[in-house]
């Protein structure tokens, strides 16, 4: 980024150029480092369970792995707190980890949604990782990412011959989702065939209806049609000198 800024030329000719949001192309250009561009993690705040901490690691070596012993222990030491704190503080010692590693937050259905239909080369380490962890404690998720792969191996290729197997794959994965999806293909499948091996679409349609619903609700539903009829067209001539 530092290289391309350097040329004289604007952020928003840079951003058109790599694709990328005129805001990310300003903070990488403005950044000294990579390092100030990675969102840092906050530092953990003490809690009332901080003092026994090193008691709960010593009686976790001794062999004691059990959260409801461990807390009526602390209890009778003077603490307050509820067992589900207890809980939580010595899960990371079940992974192996130091009892004081931060509780990673758990990734939302949409990223984990997103981390699939990415394609591999494209996700980011910290997304890639992720998954790999994710999907070696789910093996009903583990088996959707394959079946979604195998799905745009077909997009990538234009190349339908494996959808009859990989359907009767969705009909017996016993996953119910995959099943139902597998019946809907079927009832239009030369349709789907035809998607997948042709190189046309309805992304520029939906593209229009996006820009039409966007320019109404930017004027909070109050435009007339002469208004939205002068944006829209507006757009359209922007869109053919930015393509």
């Amino acid at each position: 980024m530092h290289t391309v800024s350097g040329t004289g030329r604007s952020l928003s000719a840079i951003a058109r150029e790599l694709g990328l949001n005129r805001r990310t192309v300003a903070k990488y250009a403005r950044a000294a480092s990579w390092q100030e561009c990675v969102r840092r993690t906050p530092p953990r705040r003490s809690t009332s369970l901080d003092p026994y901490l090193e008691y709960l690691r010593q009686r976790w070596e001794e062999g004691e792995h059990t959260a409801t012993v461990l807390h009526q222990e602390i209890v009778a030491k003077g603490y307050l707190g509820h067992y589900q704190r207890v809980k939580m503080a010595i899960a990371p010692l079940r992974r192996g980890l130091p009892i004081d590693t931060p509780r990673e937050r758990p990734p939302s259905p949409r990223q984990v949604t997103r981390w699939i239909t990415t394609t591999p080369s494209r996700r980011g380490p910290h997304a890639a990782e992720a998954l790999r962890r994710l999907l070696s404690h789910c093996p009903e998720l583990d088996q959707t990412h394959t079946l979604v792969r195998q799905f745009a191996a077909m997009l990538d290729s234009r190349d339908a011959v494996p959808l009859p197997d990989w359907l009767d794959q969705l009909t017996a994965s016993r996953l119910p989702a995959m099943a139902s999806l597998a019946k809907a293909i079927r009832e239009d499948q030369h349709a789907v065939v035809q998607g997948i091996t042709t190189p046309f679409n309805s992304g520029v349609n939906e593209g229009r209806i996006t820009d039409l619903k966007l320019q109404k609700r930017i004027t909070a539903g109050r435009a007339g049609v002469p208004l939205l009829r002068q944006r829209v067209i507006l757009m359209a001539h922007l869109r053919r000198r930015y393509p």
